[in-house]
């Protein structure tokens, strides 16, 4: 009876947390308050602190003991945490100009900017007066969140904060005294939404626990009632990893994450890629960044999933942002000032994203970004309920797009061709909205989009690792299995009969697969027709023709669960 009571009371708690602060808002109502986010959808996120005088990472360099989590360090946990907590004291960014940073952001096309206030480490970058551990304190001195935020609003930009709830360097964050914390941290929070003029996003990170301790009820409505239009990611909610690669979002939030990955389409539910520019958040010295044509394709990829881009930088110690990611950032402005209105404002769709590109499309218009050929000059996309009306390149030149029963060819000749993005616009006789999601299958393999089925999806996440992943024509996309899984299946309809002699494996992580079977079926019998002892990246075989309507990829062997980026089935004519 005691362990029944226990857990009522424990059921009673989650609901309670998960219930709305402001159930009153009408669907209408939060669409409009969403609505300047939607229409942004590229901004720009910084991550800095004292960190960037050793050029590692922010808060996962620092070891010792954790408070914010489990116990042990974070990440690398390469710099003792003696060393990482007093670094705040050398730290005099003597070059920082807000007004510069956010130029540098609005010449970028960016829309917003998201500033990490106060990270993992508990170093708050204003002069807070709930901690001695701030930017006060050091040789600096100058309130950087109130300078970026008069910067950015004054640029006509929306300003966001980033703001975890958990700390390391509080020494009374989850221990017994956790209530003593959230006090500290709900006064924060005032500090940053009452301090600053209008704050408009708010980014919690996920803390690492196995819960969720932040008094979510009385902290969401704290936020709430001091920033009645601020939208808010899904963060605060999370309580275990589990949570975090599911990506839900509760009733308070507004958006999820994904996180240095783009996101799968959806339409339903708001979402924000965040991604590094470089190779860590914070500022890295001789770090690789990212060319101009992969910022292209991962900005047109997010939005042509309906999502947004949080593409982040990490400013130098002395308060500059490095001037080769000012570059690249530039060039990224120069192409938005071309192509924003593909970009700017529209919606995902109808053609979900896929190794050939994406699209967007805006009230009649569809924009088809064509970010890669591979080698060919024609693309054929499926067929929709719509008239094309009229046809042509964004930026001038010649394309040919024939619309038939049985799919839309586009065709562009190489001197048309743009090796960054090929933007094709197609004038419908209605609104392009009407039309149902669907992928290219660009390949021309004979599974895309066919129903599938597996033996084991990796902790039931179909969302994002569904059999279906692996017949997408989408290489960044996924089939997964649990780890430890040592046989699965991958099964595929082709709908009816078909002939076929090749077959394309795509493993996600080289060298899991050890032996497998490749098998068709044949009444109620599934017989093999190639056997192999490895797959790796883009296995390719060829075999005399086979002619069945179910096609099934049986991992007999695998060092750990298996995962296919694509399983694609062709006929050689």
């Amino acid at each position: 009876m005691k362990n029944l009571i226990i857990k009522i009371f424990v059921l009673m708690i989650v609901i309670f947390n998960c219930l709305p602060v402001f159930s009153s808002e009408t669907k209408e109502q939060k669409d409009e308050r969403m609505k300047w986010w939607r229409e942004a959808r590229f901004g720009m996120f910084i991550h800095w602190g004292p960190v960037s005088i050793k050029g590692t990472e922010i808060s996962w360099s620092r070891g010792g003991d954790r408070k914010g989590g489990s116990e042990g360090g974070l990440g690398s946990a390469i710099m003792p945490a003696e060393e990482y907590d007093n670094l705040y004291k050398q730290f005099n960014p003597v070059k920082f100009d807000a007004q510069q940073w956010a130029e540098i952001a609005k010449d970028a096309g960016m829309k917003y900017i998201v500033f990490t206030a106060k990270h993992w480490d508990g170093f708050c970058l204003w002069t807070t007066k709930t901690t001695d551990y701030n930017i006060g304190n050091s040789p600096f001195k100058r309130d950087i969140c109130g300078e970026l935020a008069k910067a950015v609003q004054n640029a006509g930009l929306k300003m966001g904060w980033y703001f975890c709830p958990a700390d390391l360097h509080d020494p009374d964050c989850n221990t017994e005294r956790h209530a003593k914390y959230l006090v500290r941290m709900r006064d924060q929070l005032r500090e940053l939404l009452t301090n600053y003029g209008r704050i408009d996003v708010l980014w919690f990170d996920y803390a690492g626990h196995n819960s969720a301790p932040w008094d979510q009820v009385n902290t969401y409505k704290l936020v709430r009632t001091l920033q009645t239009d601020i939208i808010i990611n899904n963060r605060l909610d999370m309580a275990s990893m589990n949570d975090y690669w599911a990506q839900r979002v509760e009733p308070n939030a507004d958006y999820y994450t994904p996180e240095q990955r783009i996101g799968n389409f959806d339409n339903k539910i708001p979402w924000e890629t965040c991604m590094t520019l470089g190779t860590q958040w914070a500022w890295k010295p001789n770090d690789d960044i990212k060319s101009l044509k992969d910022c292209i394709d991962i900005l047109v990829k997010c939005v042509g999933g309906d999502g947004n881009l949080l593409l982040n930088v990490g400013p130098m110690p002395d308060g500059r942002i490095e001037p080769k990611q000012v570059e690249r950032l530039k060039e990224i402005g120069k192409w938005l000032e071309k192509n924003g209105q593909t970009i700017y404002g529209t919606r995902g769709g109808p053609f979900k994203p896929g190794t050939w590109g994406a699209s967007t499309y805006k009230g009649n218009s569809i924009y088809l970004h064509i970010l890669n050929w591979q080698g060919k000059d024609i693309i054929v996309f499926p067929a929709f309920g719509k008239q094309i009306i009229k046809s042509s390149l964004f930026s001038g030149g010649k394309v040919n797009v024939k619309q038939q029963n049985s799919g839309i060819t586009v065709n562009v000749p190489k001197e048309s061709q743009n090796l960054e993005d090929t933007i094709v616009v197609l004038q419908l006789d209605g609104p392009a909205s009407d039309i149902e999601p669907v992928s290219v299958i660009a390949s021309g393999s004979l599974a895309g989009n066919k129903p599938a089925k597996a033996s084991n999806v990796y902790r039931q996440d179909y969302s994002n690792h569904g059999p279906d992943k692996a017949f997408d024509d989408d290489f960044s996309t996924r089939w997964a299995t649990d780890s430890g899984t040592k046989q699965a299946w991958l099964e595929v309809d082709l709908g009816e009969n078909k002939k076929f002699s090749r077959v394309l494996i795509d493993e996600a992580y080289a060298g899991r697969v050890k032996s497998f079977e490749l098998q068709y079926k044949d009444g109620e019998q599934w017989k093999i027709f190639y056997k192999g002892s490895g797959v790796g990246e883009k296995f390719t075989v060829g075999f005399e023709p086979v002619t069945s309507r179910f096609v099934r990829l049986y991992v007999s062997d695998a060092a750990d669960g298996p995962t296919i980026n694509e399983f694609q089935i062709f006929t050689d004519k």
